[in-house]
């Protein structure tokens, strides 16, 4: 056989976790976990790239009140727990829902049905969802009824998207990509039509986006982050994550598949920061290559639960028996090639020998003898086992407080980024309950971190009763010092079935004033809101959640990713499209902490961008305080009774009037301090309320 031709195949089936194609309703199963249930993923995974195809319309329907919520009074959450036992749809999915009410859900666009949801980003009315096969541009001005602005086709993975004023970042780092959003993919090893990297568009125009730059790097883009630095007005800087093979020198000079050891120029144990100048952005280019991993050693870890092993064990040897293909990776163990990919290389080669009709004993041979081949060439060197991570796979920045959090891999990194060029690991922590450090958030006042851990990279079902419930979870700490401090675990209470792929993924900060509160995807485990304000002792406080895609088979979906924009909470559901939601009062959240939320307006959101939240001084921000004192028994039963009512009184007020009696109660307020259980929010509470009594306008409402 001809290189090409050993080489072509292997193309067509070694994949970045998540796959591009679902598979409802047909024969293959497309998403990375979907064949072989207890396969291992890692670094590399196989996975199929199937057709691009597209059936159907988007509309949206709408939801104005809360499901039935028989437990909103209570502070215990019901039982049993309805997500048990939802039964299976793909868009017919039985649900269950607690302290939340669904505004919307939206199918996708006709092109990118059947194809997989990725991540989001927002700016003014619109949400940006990334997706296999491009990206969809969602007015959301009426939450109700999204309506799709632009549905951009440019095929790849993951199409993670940021944005900037102007310009659209979007992530790739799959070997089909093209540099000109091309369908048709690139066959050749080496290939001067290949994206992997990142693009950049110009939205000035969002129904019209042009391509206005492309940065190639030696592993691609499996995510980025964009840095906005409050000293720099001129550029933004974008980090790199990439987790595919180093590509060869001969499609992008410079890119060293050597260890570093032997050569200093080397593309693994590295990011990539991309400078962007923001009126020349055709002329970003990669200004640095931080070795953030340097010194870092293989941590501990815990692999799979023997029910799983065993499992995988019993499908490799059924496999076999079978006469299927089976390919050895390095870091997975052995994995079992899909039929139909199979049949594709074997079809290649009676093509090669100029030969017809169905494949003989003799060609099978050569395609076993030649897997080997393939996954070494498409593999590369490979660090040894002994070595840390070689590339993060997420990153989070912090700019107001300098500081970044680094998801990378086999370790959760503390990163100093006051020089966005060159980020500066200053901690490191690993676990051996975390299998892949997948995403990291900060609290609002940076006094905490949490770290997601992506066991089974997002395909398989881990939120079984029989799972661990430290495997797949978050871990938080608490920082000091700039010194990271383990507090708990915290992962979705409900058990999930065997048919659904689950484990902790994106999510984000609610801005619930003086508490911290995250709304958090889980895949087909739905999204969870909990409260991590007592590091030690994290608590579900609000839910959704669907029954499987497929009662019978473990089929992809779920919500990839869920952020709090702008007064609502923006699902990208992986299979079945985009979901909105929005906060109902609980007796864990008051309707007076809903209004301040939601007073938090936001020109644009990258979550991994993460901003520093600031409420504007409204009544509503007040009372919000006096309901947690109140919910905490932080003061007086009798002190927070006197101050609502001097509060209402105060709001109906003239102008000057209220003014005088504003700083009248901040006094009154101030006098509480000394004997307060919750000493600090009553301080807070009387910074706000006199603020209200000299900030411009006096607003009344919210």
């Amino acid at each position: 056989m001809s290189s090409a031709m050993r080489l072509k195949p292997l193309a067509l089936f070694v994949r970045r976790p998540h796959s591009r194609r679902l598979s409802y309703g047909i024969s293959q199963h497309t998403h990375e976990g979907t064949c072989m249930a207890s396969a291992r993923f890692s670094s590399l995974a196989l996975a199929l790239v199937a057709l691009l195809a597209g059936c159907a319309r988007s509309t949206s329907t709408s939801a104005d009140t809360p499901s039935p919520n028989p437990a909103a009074s209570s502070t215990r959450p019901p039982s049993p727990d309805p997500r048990v036992g939802l039964k299976p749809g793909l868009m017919d999915a039985e649900e269950a829902i607690w302290n939340l009410r669904v505004v919307s859900k939206t199918p996708p666009a006709d092109q990118f049905r059947g194809v997989t949801n990725s991540d989001l980003a927002f700016i003014g009315q619109y949400a940006i969802q990334g997706n296999y096969n491009g990206w969809q541009v969602w007015d959301i001005s009426n939450p109700r009824k999204p309506s799709l602005k632009t549905a951009y086709v440019c095929p790849a993975s993951q199409s993670d998207v940021s944005v900037y004023k102007n310009l659209l970042f979007v992530s790739g780092e799959d070997l089909s990509a093209r540099l000109d959003c091309g369908t048709q993919g690139v066959e050749d090893s080496v290939s001067t039509d290949r994206l992997r990297g990142l693009r950049i568009f110009d939205i000035s125009d969002i129904s019209r986006p042009r391509n206005v730059g492309n940065v190639q790097t030696c592993r691609g883009s499996h995510t980025h982050t964009v840095l906005v630095d409050p000293k720099d007005q001129e550029n933004v800087y974008v980090y790199i994550s990439g987790a595919g093979p180093v590509r060869s020198g001969s499609e992008l000079p410079g890119c060293a598949v050597g260890m570093p050891a032997k050569d200093p120029n080397s593309a693994w144990f590295r990011i990539e920061v991309i400078k962007v100048p923001l009126a020349h952005p055709e002329q970003a280019k990669v200004v640095s290559s931080p070795r953030i991993f340097n010194d870092l050693v293989a941590p501990p870890t815990h692999g799979e639960t023997p029910e799983d092993s065993a499992a995988h064990a019993r499908q490799i040897a059924e496999a076999r028996a079978a006469g299927l293909f089976i390919a050895e990776v390095p870091g997975d163990g052995e994995i079992i090639i899909p039929p139909e990919q199979s049949r594709m290389m074997l079809d290649s080669i009676v093509k090669a020998r100029g030969g017809t009709g169905t494949p003989t004993s003799a060609d099978s041979a050569i395609l076993r003898r030649a897997i080997p081949v393939m996954v070494a060439r498409m593999v590369g060197e490979q660090p040894d086992s002994g070595s840390g991570p070689t590339q993060c796979h997420d990153i989070t920045v912090y700019p107001a407080i300098g500081l970044g959090g680094g998801a990378c891999g086999g370790y959760g990194l503390l990163l100093d980024i006051r020089n966005p060029a060159n980020p500066v690991r200053i901690g490191a922590v690993s676990d051996s309950n975390f299998s892949y450090w997948h995403s990291a958030t900060f609290n609002n006042d940076g006094t905490k971190i949490l770290f997601s851990d992506e066991w089974g990279g997002g395909s398989l079902p881990k939120c079984r009763k029989t799972d661990k419930p430290e495997w797949g979870a978050d871990a938080i700490f608490t920082l000091r010092n700039r010194e990271m401090e383990f507090q708990s675990y915290y992962k979705l209470p409900a058990p999930q079935t065997a048919q659904e792929n689950c484990v902790a993924h994106n999510g984000s900060l609610i801005p619930i004033p003086g508490r911290d509160v995250m709304v958090q995807a889980w895949y087909q485990g739905g999204i969870s809101v909990f409260d991590w304000t007592d590091a030690k002792n994290p608590k579900e406080i609000a839910f959704f959640d669907r029954g499987p895609v497929d009662g019978e088979k473990l089929e992809s979906g779920g919500s990839w990713s869920v952020y709090w924009y702008n007064g609502v909470m923006v699902s990208s559901e992986i299979a079945r499209g985009l979901d909105i939601f929005e906060l109902v009062p609980s007796a864990f959240i008051s309707q007076n902490e809903i209004d301040a939320a939601k007073s938090v307006k936001l020109d644009y959101l990258n979550t991994q961008g993460q901003p520093k939240l600031v409420w504007p001084k409204t009544f509503s921000l007040a009372r919000a305080y006096l309901d947690q004192l109140d919910r905490s028994g932080g003061l007086e039963a009798a002190r927070i009774s006197a101050f609502r009512r001097e509060l209402a009184r105060a709001e109906k007020e003239s102008e000057s009037d209220r003014r005088n009696a504003l700083a009248r109660l901040a006094a009154q307020i101030e006098g509480a301090v000394a004997g307060a259980g919750d000493s600090a929010k009553v301080r807070t509470l009387a910074g706000v309320v006199r603020e209200l009594g000299t900030g411009p306008g006096l607003a009344r409402a919210n």
